[in-house]
């Protein structure tokens, strides 16, 4: 509160605690009116020297207690979601995996069945492209005992 070099420092003095003697009831003459009067008893005050001199008077006050202090879980609620969250996403995962296998394998199948139509198409056109026997297709137009397959004359 005051510099170290300030002419005006306090002297050093030891903190005084005072304590009133409590005024002793006195008896009206007359019929007083009641006062209440509270259920526990006149506080004890208390008075304080501080070192530039002045007196501090107050009531001494008893210091907050603090707040139980409740039992924690082993185990944190965010761990216990983290944990349940990766369980999920597991279950979810398997599934996923499942899916995309089963949706692989359908791919595999339906290309192999593409391919399969695909050669046994090309095949038949192969065989037809390929034959020996003349007589398998086309317009056969008879004229006298000319015969004209396919705009070629046999005679």
């Amino acid at each position: 509160m005051y510099p170290e070099h300030s002419p005006n420092a306090p002297a050093a003095r030891a903190a005084e605690v005072h304590h009133p003697t409590p005024l002793a009831p006195t008896v009206a003459p007359y019929g007083a009116p009641l006062v209440p009067v509270q259920p526990h008893g006149v506080p004890a005050v208390a008075s304080v020297v501080l070192p530039d001199g002045r007196v501090v008077t107050g009531y001494a006050v008893s210091p907050a207690q603090p707040e139980p202090v409740t039992a924690k879980p082993p185990v944190s609620r965010a761990a216990v979601n983290v944990a349940l969250g990766g369980v999920g996403f597991l279950a979810v995962s398997g599934g996923l995996l499942l899916l995309s296998t089963f949706i692989a394998a359908l791919t595999a199948l339906v290309t192999q069945l593409v391919i399969l139509a695909a050669v046994i198409f090309g095949g038949w056109i192969a065989v037809q492209a390929l034959s020996t026997r003349r007589d398998s297709g086309g317009t056969t137009v008879n004229i006298g005992k000319a015969v004209i397959k396919r705009n070629t004359f046999h005679g």
